[in-house]
């Protein structure tokens, strides 16, 4: 089981920069994400009011969450399929396990599912002696390395093509030591060769849900590789893992969130497979599982509904703020220490492990507000963030040195006369101090920025001094 380090976000952070590997697969890979969604919302004129309806849809069904869960439970009841309500990751991964020794299973293939990931489903049934087999590509790869996904949607993300051989050759002895791994498809010929035969083999196959349905039980998912597919109909036991903020009221209502999701986080029209499910197979199916089991998570999302970090619930995990974000491309997923990275993570990490584990994430972001532009449901992610560090500080979980600072400031803020003088000193004895070189490559009390970076001397007045001066000469209005 992967423990968080969040806490150590820090030094973690510090470790993906000197990361040489990592920074050429997030200078590789980074400015694609960008680019293809630019072109996916430029050829969508709608676009924009689509994030309205989007917002809206999820507004509503986070409002009227109990109503829809159990309207959702009800047909999924009426569909032939079972509905298991856990509070905690305990209670889930209980669920679970019942399911699958009661179905005798022996291997468990697996979809991409970050709420998997979230309660650590794989160690939980390895622990109990069934393997699980994780069938996403990127997925496959990092359950084969042991590591947590660096990206909710690429799960690989951080790694780069001599780091997929290396894994490959280390897991897959069986195969001819001389083979050659030329390109992309290399890799893909050999995954799905040695994955094909779990698909069969399989007793249970344990999907996530990017959206739950009410109004029809149904449970969707979208993907690029049909992983998610094999993975829900070939085995006679299909579990649905989703949290409970999944839940949509209608198909229509499910179908506009679609329209932004895979436009906001591949740039796609849509996911090459969306795939709904609804119960388990009927008399006169050609497939499908006997059983259909939907593990309904909560695991600190209701402590977040009537809070001011009840918008969070909106998200649809699309990773469009982690693409666009500056730090999250300057040190990759993994520096954020647990399950989701980026500015979604920095706000939904702290509400679900607490903000003693995660209290530092929410500083991990310049404020540029580049991810609220472009989140899919318009979740305020700056002010969030804002929010978390208002309780850090609440709780005096911040370094005593910031404490002393911001205390400092306030004491100069609240009086205009004084910090216009203080700011006008300070700023006149650094330009000067600094005349000769133009700027420092040390400074008292400012370690934390000239240890990477100098700082540039003072040029001229203060903005204070300059504004009057320039009002006083009528050039503003």
């Amino acid at each position: 089981m992967h423990v968080p380090t969040s806490a150590a976000f820090k030094e973690n952070a510090h470790g993906a920069l000197a990361n040489a590997g990592l920074q050429k697969a997030l200078a590789r890979s980074g400015p694609s994400f960008v680019a293809r969604r630019t072109a996916a919302v430029e050829g969508l004129p709608e676009f924009e009011t689509l994030r309205d309806t989007a917002r809206d849809i999820k507004n509503h069904a986070l409002a009227n969450l109990d109503f829809y869960l159990e309207a959702y439970e009800a047909k999924v009841k009426e569909a032939g399929g079972t509905v298991h309500w856990c509070a905690d990751a305990d209670a889930a991964r209980a669920a679970v396990l019942a399911i699958c020794q009661k179905a005798g299973a022996k291997t468990v293939t697996k979809g991409k599912s970050m709420i998997g990931e979230e309660i650590s489903i794989n160690h939980h049934l390895e622990k109990h002696g069934i393997v699980p087999v994780e069938t996403d590509l990127g997925e496959y790869i990092i359950q084969l390395r042991d590591e947590l996904p660096s990206h909710i949607i690429a799960p690989a993300f951080h790694l780069n093509m001599e780091d997929w051989e290396e894994a490959f050759r280390k897991s897959h002895t069986d195969l001819p030591a001389d083979r050659v791994f030329n390109e992309r498809r290399d890799i893909l010929t050999e995954a799905r060769t040695k994955l094909r035969s779990k698909f069969l083999a399989a007793d249970v196959g344990i999907t996530g849900a990017n959206f739950l349905v009410a109004e029809t039980g149904s449970s969707v998912i979208v993907t690029n590789e049909g992983n998610g597919d094999l993975t829900q109909t070939l085995p006679r036991v299909h579990i649905v893992l989703a949290s409970i903020e999944k839940c949509v009221p209608t198909i229509e209502d499910c179908t506009s969130l679609l329209r932004v999701l895979a436009r906001s986080a591949t740039g796609q029209d849509f996911s090459v497979y969306t795939t709904f499910s609804t119960g388990a197979r009927r008399p006169g199916d050609l497939d499908g599982p006997e059983e259909y089991h939907v593990v309904l998570i909560d695991n600190g999302r209701t402590g977040m509904m009537g809070t001011e970090f009840q918008d969070m619930l909106r998200c649809i995990r699309c990773a469009a703020c982690m693409n666009h974000c500056p730090v999250y491309g300057a040190v990759g997923g993994h520096a954020y220490g647990w399950v989701y990275p980026g500015p979604m993570g920095s706000v939904l990490t702290p509400g679900l492990i607490g903000m003693k584990e995660a209290g530092h994430l929410p500083n991990a972001s310049t404020f540029c507000g580049k991810c609220e532009s472009v989140c899919p449901v318009r979740i305020p992610l700056p002010k969030l963030m804002r929010h978390w560090r208002e309780r850090e500080f609440e709780r005096h979980l911040t370094p005593s040195t910031m404490r002393t600072n911001l205390a400092l400031w306030g004491f100069f803020a609240r009086r205009p006369g004084l910090y216009r003088l203080a700011t006008r000193v300070a700023a006149l004895g650094l330009g000067w101090l600094g005349r000769k070189r133009g700027r420092f490559a040390s400074l008292p009390f400012a370690g934390g920025w000239t240890a990477g970076r100098d700082m540039p001397a003072p040029e001229g007045d203060t903005f204070f001094a300059r504004y009057a001066r320039e009002q006083r000469a009528g050039k503003l209005r």
